[in-house]
């Protein structure tokens, strides 16, 4: 069994142009989960998954062993291609065995840490779960546009310490067999293991702001 992490990385982002290898505290963005997915001892190979010959040239530059460049299909890499078209044509295209595991990592993530990765593995694993997800907590109360309360109570409305909250998907990362991801063309499956991240975690690179407020957090949290 081997275990893949799986980086889907396009170069025709249009809110940010070349987003995954746009600098962010000194490194490309697509840097930081290649380290983490590299460094984690649970990962046997780092796929960058790409469809731009300046992300490969600059993923070439990081120089680390576990990882191998895949030539993404151009109809899998447009603006509506789903993750899971990626997923599945890695999967089809390459050499994996059904019991080899897929850790989709998304360089949107920067936060993202390789003992995030072995301790969400070895969660699966203790859980003897089918598939896993990285989340946060969010203690938010939520609204309907209609008015109604959608997780509490707010007649009777909880304290914050007391109100033990909701699991949101960060999108840092996913686990799921080749084995599963073929039988539902979905990253999860079955039993589900939520493996739970910090707060700051939650923010996702999308939009320009967001690289000042990671770099920020990255200087605060000793990531450089």
């Amino acid at each position: 069994m081997t275990n893949i992490a799986l980086i889907p990385v396009r170069s025709g982002s249009k809110s940010i142009p070349f987003k995954n290898i746009k600098p962010l505290a000194g490194k490309p963005l697509v840097y930081w989960v290649t380290k983490a997915a590299s460094d984690a001892k649970c990962i046997d190979k780092v796929i960058i998954a790409t469809d731009g010959n300046e992300i490969k040239n600059v993923v070439k530059e990081f120089q680390m062993n576990k990882i191998e460049i895949y030539d993404r299909e151009p109809q899998n890499a447009k603006d509506d291609s789903s993750t899971e078209s990626a997923i599945l044509e890695y999967i089809n295209k390459s050499d994996c065995n059904q019991n080899d595991c897929i850790f989709l990592i998304q360089a949107t993530s920067p936060l993202l840490q390789a003992n995030d990765i072995d301790n969400m593995y070895a969660t699966m694993i203790r859980e003897n779960s089918d598939s896993a997800l990285s989340c946060v907590r969010c203690k938010r109360f939520f609204w309907s546009k209609d008015g109604i309360p959608l997780n509490y109570d707010y007649k009777n409305r909880p304290r914050r310490q007391d109100f033990e909250g909701f699991f949101m998907e960060n999108g840092a990362c996913y686990i799921n067999s080749v084995k599963n991801i073929l039988t539902c063309k979905n990253r999860l499956f079955g039993k589900i293991s939520v493996y739970e991240m910090p707060d700051y975690t939650s923010i996702e690179i999308d939009e320009p702001d967001d690289f000042i407020l990671v770099e920020k957090l990255m200087e605060k949290l000793g990531y450089v």
